[in-house]
């Protein structure tokens, strides 16, 4: 608990023993009213200075000003007709006050989930100088500096491991409990805590760039972002509260005027008053105003402890109504570790064949590129390689010792009008052309993740109606992993701009409430993820076009993570239609009921304080995302 909260907690108690005193001693006249006043100043000051600085400041029409103004009527009313009756307005303020302290410790324990991920802030970062460890800021850490990590120390920049294994914890990053290897040539992201061993780490990252820097800025920002039903709740308010205060003026002023005017009789100002003060305590929109936001808020951090950054409420909402989800293939629902599976027509020896490839192939870092490199298992001499010429969609053409080797798919193939073999395996086959002549081809397999073929069956549990899956591999191979998942479509041999162009025939075709997510690595798929109605990335730690681009971030590769983070969004949208639909509707009723004055000042901090009570259990239920 807080100090602010407390003070609050000992204010309320306060409060609490001096109403019970007050009502079982014989006290009347000025000391009476005087001791009920403190009680009441006690309790509710801080709400009349609110309410003073919003008139000061222009800003009248808030639950401050509508709190002040009725308990203030109702006190002033028990003075001016001498009954000593001092207990609504007092009730009315203490209870509204221990409704905002019960709303301040919720919106704190669902900052305290989103803190836990604030943990993976570094404080430091070791260098070593002289022989000796020196801690200095991570921002004063450059780019190939060399930085050692302890075990128990959370690793502050991003980099690549150059000495040392370990073990890593990165709970407060995926969500995962079970601690990752690390070896060294691994990568290695920021946030992460060290486990075991000592590590030396290159830094490939500033630190201000470092996924844990930009993590931490999406959370911090996440709730710039509103969503409809915020906004709504907002223009709801600016409307709804000045109605209602006019209301409660001629509720006020009308009902005695007609009394005396149309039917002769006496007034009763004191009673229209009162139901003028009650009907102003029932109308204040508390549990609208802070449930709502509280409900995403809520939802943002929970999501946040399991791995999935969600960059503000409005994608929350949006994802809840994901019908269509469209997956990359590689480093999404394949594992992205390609390797060399067989060596085919060739018509020399096969390490020669692989040696040309490899050389061709040198300059790319495509994860086809980087098997056929890994498979010649040597290192790559570049002086060897000239005339690199990429061509997009087809493969490469460079010159080995002088002579040039084309190595590509069919496409390139049928461009340089050299006949080639087909190749009946299933996977990425690299036809190679050297001098002019066919080769032969490199057969280049991929493996699936072990959780993609029960998330696509998740995903249908949920109510997406349709996944589809993208890619570049040859339609064979596209179809056989489709098939294999379970996928209700597959397009295959698609550049990155035609991937662009299939989403947006995919968006024209979808009905217009279901919304359509793309789920991607995060690199060469962000005009993609910046297109679709969603963008999820994927398998894409510390890439800046991952967070860059999407709207939501998984933090480790499980595609399992997808499917859960559109239920909890679902949990959130479906808890903030209860809370919406539950607190109007009892807010007008209670105000129908204290305009004929058959609900009293007692109704009227049910419908008040007790809804927003009601409203905000509610809403801290989406922090409890485990088992959603």
């Amino acid at each position: 608990m807080t100090k602010k909260q407390k003070i609050m907690l000992v204010r309320i108690l306060i409060t609490t023993v001096m109403i019970i005193v007050l009502n079982l001693i014989p006290i009347s006249g000025i000391s009476q009213t005087v001791l009920y006043l403190i009680a009441y100043m006690i309790i509710g000051y801080d709400i009349l200075i609110k309410a003073g600085k919003g008139i000061w400041n222009r800003q009248v029409f808030d639950e401050n000003f509508l709190m002040s103004i009725a308990t203030v009527g109702a006190f002033s009313l028990a003075i001016y007709y001498q009954s000593g009756d001092y207990n609504d307005a007092i009730a009315v303020m203490l209870l509204y006050q221990i409704g905002e302290l019960f709303q301040s410790y919720a919106v704190g324990k669902s900052r305290r989930s989103i803190s836990d991920l604030m943990d993976i802030r570094p404080d430091y970062a070791n260098v070593e100088r002289n022989g000796a460890l020196v801690k200095v800021d991570p921002d004063e850490v450059e780019i190939g500096s060399v930085i050692v990590v302890q075990p128990g120390e959370k690793v502050p920049i991003d980099g690549r491991i150059i000495e040392g294994i370990s073990s890593l914890n990165t709970a407060a990053l995926t969500g995962e409990s079970l601690p990752r290897d690390a070896n060294i040539g691994d990568d290695i992201i920021s946030g992460c805590i060290n486990m075991t061993g000592v590590l030396k780490i290159q830094t490939t990252k500033e630190f201000g760039e470092s996924t844990v820097s930009k993590i931490l800025d999406l959370v911090e920002n996440a709730s710039s972002r509103k969503s409809k039903s915020e906004d709504f709740i907002s223009k709801f308010s600016r409307i709804y509260t000045p109605a209602v205060c006019a209301a409660a003026l001629l509720l006020a002023v009308l009902p005695p005027l007609i009394r005396v005017l149309a039917m002769g009789l006496s007034p009763e100002w004191g009673n229209w008053i009162y139901r003028a003060l009650t009907f102003l305590v029932i109308s204040c929109p508390c549990a609208l105003v802070i449930s709502i936001p509280l409900s995403f808020f809520a939802g943002i951090g929970g999501a946040s402890r399991e791995g999935i950054l969600i960059k503000g409420s409005n994608y929350l909402e949006t994802l809840s109504k994901s019908k269509y989800v469209v997956f990359d293939k590689t480093g999404t629902l394949t594992q992205g570790v390609f390797e060399v599976n067989g060596i085919h027509h060739n018509t020399m020896d096969e390490a020669k064949l692989i040696e040309y490839a490899a050389l061709a192939e040198s300059a790319s870092s495509h994860p086809i590129s980087k098997s056929i490199q890994l498979a010649y298992g040597k290192e790559i001499d570049r002086s060897r390689v000239t005339d690199i010429h990429e061509i997009s969609g087809n493969g490469v053409i460079a010159k080995v010792d002088g002579i040039q080797v084309a190595a590509g798919n069919v496409k390139l193939m049928k461009r340089m009008n050299i006949e080639y073999a087909d190749c009946h395996s299933v996977g990425t086959i690299i036809h190679l052309a050297i001098g002019g002549k066919y080769a032969g081809h490199i057969l280049i397999s991929d493996v699936v993740k072990p959780h993609s073929k029960e998330a696509i069956e998740s995903l249908k549990r949920s109510g997406v109606e349709k996944t589809i899956m993208l890619t570049g591999d040859a339609k064979a191979v596209g179809e056989q992993v489709a098939a294999s998942l379970g996928m209700d479509e597959v397009y295959s041999e698609l550049l990155p701009g035609d991937k662009v162009a299939k989403v947006e025939e995919l968006l024209e075709k979808k009905t217009e409430k279901g919304k359509l997510a793309f789920v991607g690595d995060g690199i060469n798929d962000a005009p993609v993820l910046s297109r679709a109605d969603i963008g999820i990335a994927m398998g894409a730690m510390g890439s800046d076009a991952a967070i860059e681009a999407a709207d939501i971030v998984l933090m480790d590769d499980d595609p399992l993570k997808i499917s859960k983070a559109i239920r909890i969004s679902r949990k959130c949208l479906r808890i903030v239609r209860q809370n919406t639909i539950f607190a109007i509707g009892v807010k007008f009723i209670c105000l129908l009921l204290g305009a004929l004055g058959i609900a009293n000042m007692w109704a009227a901090i049910f419908a008040d304080v007790g809804v927003m009570v009601l409203a905000i259990l509610n809403a801290i239920r989406v922090l409890f995302v485990k088992k959603v």
